[in-house]
């Protein structure tokens, strides 16, 4: 969808601020952009609508180069999203939403209606919201506005320099959740940028780390740039927490699952006594037919007559199959079990423990390593390649 070729930026009084930067964005991907201080991030960011015009290289969008279209032609097919929104604060919110439509000439009954259609999309009641002002709504609703504002004329690419970067931490997490949310329904193409290496993490399907002066230091995702950094400036950048940030991006897996022993809820107190017995273990899961994981019950607390569902105990902590690693440790620590269960929709799959949790991360980033030197052997320049060229050294 997007691709840079040696793409630089040189202002009059000498200064470099991109330097020959070469990288490709597919079409549906969340690309990005971090690094320190003066790495060149959002003048990228901004040659690539033409608000700062490139002093060299050449840029693609869907295949066209648009290195020399109209910019303000340009600038309609593509979204904008900016840190302190830009809204038009005389303007209702619908008005806001509605402006590159009615730009593009669209009648007033389909920008009424694409206005409604996204502040429903961005949980804005349209009632409720369509006539207010930007002074009337939080700094969350208005983000959430200028998110429907970039979305409105249905643009292939959506640009966002910062765009949680003013909000309250809490905040901020709801609307990356919800940003996350909506990407998935909506599969835009994304250039994002950010200060925040956990920001990155999070919402970009690639990473492309910059280092001082627009370089590229690394691009790739995010498991593979914390597993294996491909300099020291990237792995002081990540920080040397890298491996439990590895945790947000490393799926569950059912391989590093471990499955104690199971009992069913009709079965005797001395079944499950004996079971313990037999495998050494503190406890057992009680498991319906249907594999439903019913709760669980703890050696100490079997003995006597009975079946096993007068004495089981609720679990507190599960996750998902299609969860992180974090999570599962988040949850796991929320108890005194030292074990979360994993479930497959309603079936019960095993659990995780922290040795388990530690395997599954160091088998992930030998994993990242295979592959990075497989591909380092394939492609002995990439580096370079990635990078721009000897114009960076």
């Amino acid at each position: 969808m997007i691709r840079l070729e040696s793409v630089s930026k040189r202002y009059p009084n000498g200064t470099l601020a991109v330097r020959e930067l070469t990288l490709e964005v597919d079409e549906g991907e969340i690309c990005v952009l971090v690094g320190p201080s003066g790495c060149g991030k959002t003048t990228t960011l901004k040659m690539i609508n033409r608000l700062i015009e490139p002093t060299g290289g050449r840029l693609y969008l869907d295949g066209e180069d648009v290195t020399g279209v109209d910019p303000v032609a340009l600038r309609r097919r593509i979204g904008y999203v900016i840190q302190q929104v830009g809204l038009f604060p005389h303007q209702t919110i619908a008005v806001n939403v509605g402006t590159v439509p009615r730009l593009l000439g669209w009648s007033r009954q389909r920008v009424a209606d694409r206005v409604d259609e996204l502040l429903m999309l961005v949980g804005l009641e349209p009632g409720e919201f369509r006539s207010r002002y930007p002074a009337q709504l939080s700094g969350g609703q208005r983000q959430r506005v200028g998110v429907a504002r970039a979305l409105a004329a249905d643009p292939p690419l959506l640009l966002m320099d910062e765009p949680f970067g003013a909000i309250d931490p809490v905040t901020r997490v709801r609307l990356q959740d919800e940003f996350l949310r909506l990407q998935d329904e909506v599969r835009k193409t994304i250039v994002f940028v950010t200060h925040d290496i956990e920001e990155a993490v999070k919402m970009g399907d690639r990473i492309a780390i910059l280092d001082v002066g627009g370089i590229l230091a690394q691009y790739d995702t995010p498991a593979e740039v914390l597993g294996n950094p491909s300099s020291d400036m990237v792995a002081d950048f990540v920080g040397a927490d890298r491996g439990l940030k590895r945790l947000k991006v490393t799926p569950i897996e059912a391989g590093c699952l471990e499955h104690p022993p199971t009992v069913k809820p009709d079965d005797s107190l001395a079944d499950a006594r004996r079971i313990m017995d037999q495998t050494g273990a503190s406890w057992v899961a009680v498991v319906d037919a249907n594999s439903r994981l019913r709760g669980h019950v703890r050696q100490a607390n079997a003995d006597g007559d009975g079946r096993v569902d007068d004495r089981i105990e609720r679990v507190e902590a599960w996750v998902s199959t299609d969860d992180y690693l974090e999570n599962a440790l988040a949850a796991m620590l929320l108890t005194d079990y030292g074990w979360v269960a994993v479930v497959d929709g309603d079936h019960f799959v095993g659990v995780l423990t922290p040795d388990a949790i530690y395997r599954a991360l160091r088998s992930s980033i030998d994993e990242a390593l295979v592959m990075s030197n497989g591909k380092a052997a394939r492609q002995p320049d990439a580096a370079v390649t990635a990078s721009g060229g000897g114009g960076n050294e």
